[in-house]
Order: structure tokens, then sequence, then C-alpha cells
């Protein structure tokens, strides 16, 4: 007696299943073994999810030069800062500082620039006659707190930006990935069938737009509160000279009237 080998013809439940999880399969095959095509995700986007994406990527791309290019103002204004002092407490004539200082006007600026509206100003109030040593040394510090205040507000231009699309941006991001969402269940509408391997890459783009609204948040939130806690440092080492050189004006200006 010989045996024969017969094919086994599969179950029509089992084949229907099979046959509607190969996209599912063939799909995930895809994305583990190739990757995520972000570009091609952005291109099958829905127009509004894509206006939205374009936003996000001009925030975050202004937000990348503002902080390159306030990290090189900062730097500059500390080096500035410590070459200055330097020169201020090394004992040297303040009569020849201030005569650098007012020849280069247009270009000092930082401690600098706050002594040179000082000590103008504190020489202007002087030469007038019936004038006190007080009301020369008021003179000189609202000069200094004018000149302060000046370099600050150079100092603090756009961070206000930063901490505009550090908390915007993730909800901007939100709103797109809400409204690929309700326009891939709407394209639901017209299908006899739904399955994952339909819904998924409508989901797959909407959710891009959340990513990337984080991808601009992050940056500019953490460049901030940087960026700000050295202006407050800077602030205060400002303050500080300038209590520092009232002091000394206030000597001189009562040496002066005895």
């Amino acid at each position: 007696m010989s045996l024969q080998a017969t094919a086994i013809e599969p179950l029509p439940e089992a084949a229907d299943a099979a046959s509607a999880a190969a996209p599912v399969a063939a799909q995930a095959a895809t994305l583990h073994g190739g990757g995520l095509n972000y570009l091609e995700l952005i291109a099958a986007a829905s127009l509004p999810v894509q206006v939205v994406m374009a936003l996000l990527l001009l925030a975050s791309f202004a937000s990348w030069v503002i902080i390159f290019r306030k990290k090189r103002v900062l730097d500059r204004a500390q080096k500035e800062a410590d070459l200055f002092e330097e020169r201020f407490w090394a004992g040297g004539d303040l009569g020849r500082l201030y005569n650098e200082a007012a020849q280069r006007k247009g270009e000092i600026g930082g401690l600098e620039a706050i002594f040179e509206g000082g000590l103008r100003e504190f020489n202007r109030v002087r030469q007038r006659r019936g004038i006190d040593a007080r009301s020369q040394l008021e003179g000189a510090q609202r000069a200094m707190r004018a000149a302060s205040s000046r370099e600050l507000d150079a100092l603090e231009h756009n961070l206000e930006f930063l901490a505009n699309v550090g908390s915007i941006s993730p909800y901007v991001g939100l709103f797109g990935t809400v409204l690929g969402i309700l326009m891939s269940f709407h394209g639901l509408a017209t299908m006899k069938e739904a399955t994952i391997a339909t819904v998924a890459p409508g989901i797959s783009e909407a959710l891009l737009a959340t990513a990337m609204g984080l991808f601009a948040a992050i940056p500019a939130v953490w460049a901030y509160n940087r960026f700000a806690t050295r202006v407050e440092r800077i602030a205060s080492r400002y303050d500080t000279f300038a209590e520092e050189f009232s002091s000394i004006l206030q000597r001189q200006a009562h040496i002066e009237d005895a």
C-alpha cells in the first residue's frame, strides 16, 4: 500500500483573515525594515497639516538663528565687561578711560557705556554754578541707569520670540494633529471596510505635526531659560558697577566741595 501526500486546503475564514492581514504586515515590515520616510509623510499629508508643519519649521529655523546670534552677543558682552573692569580697577586715570570711551562713543557698550554716560553727566552738571554734590551724583546715577537700561534692552532683544515659540509650538503641533486625525476618520466614511492599514498613514502624518511642535519648542525653552539667566547675571553686574562707580563720584564731589 503506498501513501500519497495531499495538499491541505485552508479554511475560508483563515484565508480571508490572512488576506486582510497581509497589507498591515507588509506596511509594518516596511516601517521596521526601511524606517520612516518623513518626507513622504509630509508630502502625503493634507494641506492644513502641511501648513501647520511649514509654520513649525519656520519657527524652529528662526529660533536656531536667534539662539546662535544671542549666544554670540552674550559672550561678547561678558568678555567686554571682563576687559573693562580689569582696566577700570587697575588704578589708572579715569579721565583717560573717559576720553578713550568718548572717542569711540558709537562703538562702546556694556560697562564702558555705563561708565561713559555717568561720568559725562557728572562733568556736565559739575560745570554749572551753584550745583551741590548731591545733585551732581543724582545726575550721574540717572545717566548710568539710562545707559544700563539701553544695554539690557539690546541683550534681551528677541528673547520674547524664543519664549513664544517654546510655549505655543506644542499647541500648534497638537492643532495639526487634531486636523489630521479628523480628516483621516472623515475619509473612512466613503469606505465600505475600514482597517488599520487605511487609518494608520493619516494618523502617522498627524502625529508628525505634534513631534515637529515639540522639536521647535524644546530648544527654544531651553535657550530662553539659559539666556534669561545670563542676562540677569549681567544686569546684576551692571548694577553693582554703577553703585561702586557712584561711590567714587560721591567722594570726588565732596572733595571738590571741600
